[in-house]
């Protein structure tokens, strides 16, 4: 399966995220340490926001590993974000390996990526898809499962009309979409387990689930970090309110030895929001087993 980093903080560069730390995500596209198969090679993507130019993210997506890629070192050394997901991948369910495939996914200003795997997805796909308004099916480009699920997402969030600040309603689209494509797999696809570790972000908030139901494993790892773990854009402005906040890092796997990393407890939801503490959650799906 894959793994992925989400931060939310002050600006920082790429580099400091992807590149520097001891344990990153590049890194672990080489050696991953809590995987039985360290190679995350089938592809990467990255999503940034720069909300003061448009409130669409940017993508750069490839089908290369992301050790090898010369255009993302590059682009890691001259961008700055204070919005950032990124996301190593390992093909699952025979999915092809190309651009459409590659995380994340995006919508409008969301950007959306997973870890795991939708139980027995080639005989639910028809179902999921069916179950979406023409608006969310209208983005599915690719064949994985991921930008399926992102659908249901989609469709959540469109039909959501209850009053709330934006990171409950990425949180209620999160757990309904996942209840929906679990309930789905129960009736379609002979109820295989699915593995549902997925971050969702405006820009501003994000929501972030690590969830199992198969009774006989974990769900895949999943870490946060709060505080300056990195250093920050020089051209970042210290008489900017926002640029007294502490940084929040969810990632598959640490990224640095230093002891502020934190599991995700399974069944849970963290929900992350500018100048306030992580917020963690149960779902509405109960995992049955422990960390």
């Amino acid at each position: 399966m894959c793994r992925f980093t989400l931060y939310l903080g002050p600006p920082i560069r790429l580099e400091s995220l992807l590149i520097e730390p001891g344990h990153s995500l590049i890194r672990q596209s080489t050696h991953s340490r809590e995987r039985e198969e360290p190679l995350n090679g089938d592809g990467f993507g990255v999503g940034w926001y720069a909300l003061h130019f448009t409130e669409e993210p940017a993508v750069f997506r490839s089908i290369t590993p992301a050790w090898n890629n010369r255009n993302l070192h590059n682009l890691c050394r001259v961008v700055a974000s204070d919005c950032i997901l990124a996301h190593v991948r390992a093909a699952t369910q025979s999915s092809g390996v190309n651009e459409a495939n590659c995380h994340p996914f995006r919508y409008k200003r969301y950007l959306f990526m997973h870890n795991g795997d939708i139980g027995n997805f080639r005989k639910v796909r028809r179902a999921l898809l069916e179950s979406v308004c023409d608006e969310a099916f209208g983005n599915v480009y690719g064949s994985t499962d991921s930008e399926h699920l992102f659908a249901v997402i989609i469709d959540e969030l469109l039909r959501d009309n209850e009053t709330a600040d934006p990171g409950e309603r990425l949180a209620r689209a999160l757990d309904r979409a996942m209840c929906r494509v679990v309930d789905t797999v129960a009736r379609h696809g002979g109820g295989e387990p699915c593995y549902l570790n997925c971050a969702l972000s405006d820009g501003d908030h994000a929501v972030v689930s690590r969830f199992t139901d198969d009774p006989r494993h974990p769900p895949e790892s999943l870490y946060c970090f709060q505080g300056d773990l990195y250093p920050r854009a020089e051209f970042e402005e210290t008489d900017d309110p926002v640029a007294v906040q502490e940084a929040v890092i969810v990632s598959s796997e640490r990224l640095t030895g230093d002891p502020g990393w934190t599991p995700i407890p399974p069944g849970h939801m963290a929900v992350l929001r500018r100048n306030a503490a992580l917020e963690l959650r149960p779902l509405s799906l109960a995992s049955p087993v422990a960390a």
